[in-house]
């Protein structure tokens, strides 16, 4: 892999670049409760509706800009769901879907949490920290799993970085993702993820 050169890089227009945090977990820390939080159930979804999950997806994640599952072709994105390895869950209230928790199992040895999320109506209460510690028991209960691994980005809430070290996971690399805004092909409304400018007619900048 070719290492960046230090200085500025041009974002080409109507793409949008981040700075990706990976953070690992190679050993469970001690279970602090197991009890989901009043009203809450956690529950495995067999088969996702591609058109649920987008709802769903779009609702936790438009403020954070979200998007790289919305601009899936549809049958990549039902494959991609249904992955071989893949396993997905909600907390449910009163029967409402209030996040997602999708796990790779695919690779031997390795768990990848591969979303995490929550609506906003969900956020607090401790309904992420059980959600989290879920997801980390059902990980190192395979007996085999010597790495428990998720990525962030700076795009995402900025209580995700902090909230992920607080339940133990380190920062071992980044990188820097480049994509497609999302909100210039209507895959996400123009108002979504409002700390960071849309830009309609982008140009490339002199950067000589």
């Amino acid at each position: 892999m070719t290492a960046l050169a230090d200085g500025y890089h041009a974002v080409p227009p109507g793409k949008l670049a981040t700075l990706v945090t990976f953070l690992e977990m190679t050993a469970p820390p001690p279970r602090r409760s197991p009890s989901p939080p009043d009203g809450y159930a956690l529950a495995r979804v067999e088969r996702w509706d591609t058109s649920e999950f987008k709802a769903l997806y779009k609702e936790i994640g438009r403020e954070w800009l979200w998007s790289s599952r919305l601009l899936m072709p549809e049958l990549l994105l039902e494959a991609r769901l249904h992955r071989p390895g893949t396993f997905a869950f909600t907390p449910l209230r009163d029967g409402r879907r209030m996040g997602v928790l999708e796990m790779d199992f695919a690779q031997p040895g390795e768990v990848e949490v591969s979303f995490f999320g929550l609506v906003p109506d969900a956020i607090g209460g401790g309904v992420g920290r059980w959600l989290m510690e879920e997801a980390i028991a059902m990980a190192f209960a395979r007996g085999d799993t010597r790495r428990l691994w998720l990525h962030t980005c700076h795009f995402d809430s900025p209580q995700a970085l902090p909230f992920y070290q607080r339940m133990g996971f380190v920062p071992y690399a980044r990188a820097v993702e480049v994509f497609d805004d999302a909100r210039l092909i209507g895959r996400l409304e123009e108002d979504a993820g409002w700390h960071v400018p849309l830009i309609r007619n982008g140009r490339l900048p002199d950067l000589g």
